[in-house]
């Protein structure tokens, strides 16, 4: 996916390495939209060599609006073993809040379902949290559903460097 105009002043387009500021702030941004700590320098830098690298781990849309980076799309490939085809996975979707309302939201998430749709994905994942009520009004008008009978588990910190394992 190169570029696609989805308005007369929104384009959706595949992060270059000279966008790395602008996606580390977009990043910035959303953590203070969910009131989470930033991703300290050494993250940043992470993000930006595990985007760019030989083989990249993930992959980024950015929306521009009348030219200016206005948000972004990060997602990467998973499997499911019952359905035998690939998923994609949306990490992140957000657009700046005085960039929301140009249709920047819809057009990052339609580039999102088209290029699942070219991959041969079985389906499109992603999590919301449960406060964000204008995000899950957004996925719902979409045709999405919140899978209740399906629980988060996480793993991390000393748990997963290996403190609780015997």
């Amino acid at each position: 996916m190169n570029s696609t105009q989805t308005s007369p002043n929104v384009t959706i387009r595949q992060m270059l390495p000279e966008d790395g500021l602008a996606f580390v702030g977009l990043i910035d941004a959303l953590a203070d939209y969910e009131n989470l700590d930033r991703p300290d320098a050494d993250a940043k830098a992470r993000l930006l060599v595990d985007a760019f690298s030989e083989w990249p781990r993930f992959e980024v849309r950015l929306a521009e609006v009348d030219g200016v980076v206005a948000g972004y799309a990060f997602f990467f490939m998973t499997y499911s073993s019952f359905l035998a085809k690939p998923l994609l996975y949306l990490e992140d979707i957000f657009v700046l809040t005085e960039h929301r309302g140009v249709g920047a939201g819809k057009a990052l998430f339609d580039a999102c379902v088209r290029e699942a749709r070219a991959r041969g994905c079985g389906r499109m994942e992603w999590r919301v949290l449960t406060w964000n009520e204008p995000a899950i009004a957004f996925y719902r008008r979409r045709g999405a559903r919140n899978l209740e009978e399906w629980h988060t588990f996480r793993l991390d910190g000393a748990a997963l460097s290996g403190a609780d394992l015997e």
